[in-house]
C-alpha cells in the first residue's frame, strides 16, 4: 500500500511517490493512512492534509451545525415571545425550559450519543444491518425514559416548590412544563433518528428539515402568543406541535428514503436482545455531556435573592452558551463520526489526525464568537425582555460568558472524541467528578456565602469545565490509536458473533424439528404398516401430511 504513495525522497531515508500536483482526495483511505504512518512530512503535504480533513468534517458538520442549532432555535424562539408576556412568565417559561425541559434534553441528547458510537464504528466497519437493530433499541430506552420525565413535567410546580422556588414563579412554570410533555415524547424520538442518519453521513435531509419546521415554528409562535393571546401554554404547545413535525418528517425519510436501505430493515424483536448492556452504553453517555448540569445551575440560581432577576439573568446567558454549544454540538458530532468511522476501518492514524484539526478548528471559531459576545454585550438581552435589571445585569456577566464561549470550543469537541472511541464510562466519571464534586460545590459556596450572586455560581460552572477539558486533553493527549482500533474490531466482532449465533440458535432449532418429525414420520409409517419403498401411500394419508412440515431453511 505504501508503493501507492511513496518513492523515494530528496533525502535517502523518506521521499513520496506524490508530485506537488497530486490530491490527497484521490488517494484511497489506505493510502492516506500509510501516508501519515511516515514521519517526517513536509509541510506542504501537512497543509493538503488539513484541508482535506477540514473539507470533510465541514460536509459532516455544516448541516449537523444547522441541525443543531435550528433544532435548539425551536426553543429559543419560544422563550422570545413568552418575555415579551411579563417578566413573571419569562421567570417561569425559564425555570421550566432551563430547568425541567433542558434536564430532559440533556439526558436525551447524551442517551443518543451512544448511537453514534455503536452505529458510526458499525458503519465504518459496513455492518450496516446491524444499524436499523441499535435503532430501534436507543428509541425503546428514550421513550422509556421520557415515561419516567413524564411525572416530573406534570408535578413540576410542587418540585419547585420543593427546592426553593416562590409559588408564582412555579406556577408558571409547570404551566409551560405541563405543555411541553408531547415535545418529550417527540424528542425522545427524534434525537436517537437523527444520530441514526448523521452516523451514516446522512446530514443535509436533516438540514432541511431542521430549517423547514423552524420558519413554520416562528409563524405558528408569533399566531399563538401574539395574533390568538394563547399565553404561556399556546407557546408550549406550539413548539411540542413543531417538534412532532420533526419527529414525523424523520421517521418518514429513514422508512421511505432509498439511502438508508441498507441499515433500515424494518421493526424486529431483535431490537430488545441485548439491551441492557446497550442502557449501560447510554447510561454513561447521558452523563457525559453537561448540557443538564447547566440546567442544575439555572435551578440554583432561583434560589438567590431577588429570584426573579436572577433567574431571567442567567437563563438568557445560559441560552447564549447553548446557542454557541449547538454550534461546538455539530462539530462534536462530526468529530465523533470521523473518528468512530476511521477506527471502524482501521485506520488510526487518520482518527488521530482528525481529531487535531477538529479541535484547531473549533478554538478558532470560539475566538470569533468571544468578539461578538464582547461588541454586542448590551444587546444580548434586549432581543428577550426590556426591563433595564435584566439588561443590567447580563451585560455584568458578559466576561464570564466569554470564557465559557472559548472553554465551549474545547470541550465539547473532545467529547466527542470520546463518543466516537466509546469511552463514555470513562469519561462519564470525569464529568461526575468535575462538575457536581467540583464545580456545584464551589459555585454554591460562591453563590450564597459570598456577595458574587450569579457570578459565583458561574464561576464554579467555568472551574468544573476548565478541569474537565484539562483532563480530557491528557486522555486525548495519551490515546493510543492502535490500541483502540483493536478494541473497536473487538467490540465489533462481538456484535457480529452475537448475529452469527443468533442465526446459528435458529437454524438448529429447524434441524432440531426436522429430525423430531422425521422419528414422528417413521413411526407413522411403523402404525400404518407401510415402509420408504412405498412413499407414495404414507403421502395419501392425512396424518403423514400433518407431521411432515419441513421448515425452510434460510
Amino acid at each position: 500500500m505504501i508503493s501507492e504513495i511513496h518513492r523515494t525522497m530528496g533525502s535517502v531515508e523518506y521521499q513520496p511517490l506524490l508530485d506537488s500536483n497530486t490530491k490527497v482526495s484521490s488517494l484511497s483511505a489506505d493510502a492516506i493512512e500509510d501516508f501519515l504512518e511516515h514521519k517526517p512530512i513536509e509541510a506542504r503535504w501537512w497543509l493538503k492534509l488539513v484541508a482535506w480533513e477540514s473539507r470533510l468534517l465541514w460536509l459532516l458538520s455544516g448541516s449537523s451545525i444547522i441541525v443543531s442549532i435550528f433544532n435548539y432555535m425551536l426553543s429559543f424562539v419560544t422563550l422570545m415571545f413568552t418575555g415579551h408576556l411579563g417578566s413573571l412568565e419569562l421567570a417561569g417559561a425559564s425555570i421550566a425550559s432551563v430547568g425541567i425541559q433542558g434536564l430532559a434534553y440533556g439526558i436525551m441528547l447524551g442517551m443518543a450519543s451512544a448511537v453514534q458510537t455503536v452505529c458510526g464504528q458499525a458503519y465504518g466497519a459496513a455492518k450496516h444491518a446491524a444499524m436499523g437493530i441499535i435503532l430501534q433499541r436507543a428509541i425503546i430506552l428514550h421513550i422509556g425514559a421520557a415515561v419516567l420525565l413524564t411525572f416530573l413535567y406534570w408535578f413540576s410546580g410542587p418540585f419547585l416548590k420543593a427546592i426553593g422556588q416562590s409559588d408564582s414563579i412555579a406556577a408558571q412554570a409547570q404551566i409551560f412544563a405541563r405543555g411541553l410533555i408531547v415535545q418529550l415524547y417527540a424528542f425522545a424520538v427524534t434525537c436517537p433518528m437523527q444520530r441514526f442518519l448523521q452516523a451514516q453521513n446522512i446530514v443535509n435531509p436533516l438540514a432541511y428539515m431542521s430549517v423547514g419546521v423552524f420558519v413554520l415554528h416562528v409563524l405558528l409562535s408569533w399566531l399563538v402568543v401574539y395574533v390568538f393571546d394563547y399565553g404561556l401554554l399556546g407557546a408550549a404547545l406550539t413548539l411540542s406541535f413543531s417538534w412532532c413535525i420533526l419527529a414525523l418528517l424523520n421517521g418518514l425519510y429513514i422508512v421511505l428514503s432509498p439511502r438508508c436501505n441498507q441499515t433500515w430493515n424494518g421493526f424486529t424483536l431483535k431490537a430488545f436482545k441485548g439491551i441492557w448492556p446497550y442502557f449501560k452504553l447510554t447510561l454513561a453517555s447521558a452523563i457525559i455531556l453537561e448540557i443538564w448540569y447547566n440546567q442544575g445551575i439555572g435551578l440554583i440560581s432561583g434560589l438567590l435573592p431577588n429570584p426573579t432577576l436572577s433567574l431571567d439573568t442567567i437563563s438568557i446567558c445560559m441560552y447564549y452558551l447553548n446557542c454557541d454549544m449547538q454550534f461546538m454540538l455539530g462539530l462534536s458530532a462530526a468529530a465523533s463520526v470521523r473518528v468512530s468511522n476511521e477506527l471502524g476501518a482501521a485506520h488510526p492514524r487518520i482518527a488521530k489526525f482528525s481529531v487535531f484539526v477538529v479541535n484547531g478548528t473549533s478554538v478558532a471559531i470560539s475566538i470569533v464568537f468571544c468578539a461578538i459576545v464582547l461588541i454586542f454585550r448590551v444587546g444580548l438581552s434586549k432581543l428577550f425582555t426590556t426591563d433595564s435589571e435584566v439588561i443590567e445585569g447580563v451585560s455584568s456577566m458578559t466576561p464570564l460568558l466569554v470564557i465559557s464561549v472559548f472553554l465551549n470550543g474545547i470541550q465539547p469537541i473532545l467529547s466527542g472524541v470520546a463518543i466516537g472511541s466509546g469511552w463514555q464510562d470513562i469519561v462519564a466519571y470525569v464529568n461526575l467528578f468535575c462538575y457536581y464534586v467540583i464545580g456545584l460545590t464551589v459555585g454554591c459556596i460562591l453563590g450564597f456565602k459570598t456577595s458574587l450572586g450569579v457570578a459565583g455560581i458561574w464561576w464554579g460552572m467555568i472551574l468544573g469545565v476548565f478541569i474537565q477539558t484539562v483532563t480530557l486533553i491528557i486522555l486525548t493527549a495519551r490515546t493510543n490509536w492502535d490500541a483502540e482500533v483493536e478494541k473497536t474490531v473487538a467490540r465489533i466482532k462481538r456484535s457480529a458473533e452475537d448475529e452469527t449465533l443468533d442465526q446459528l440458535s435458529k437454524l438448529n432449532f429447524k434441524l432440531v424439528l426436522m429430525i423430531k418429525r422425521q422419528i414422528q414420520f417413521s413411526r407413522l409409517t411403523t402404525q400404518i404398516g407401510l415402509n420408504y419403498s412405498k412413499p407414495h401411500a404414507v403421502f395419501q394419508t392425512k396424518e403423514a401430511w400433518s407431521v411432515w412440515k419441513i421448515p425452510k431453511i434460510v
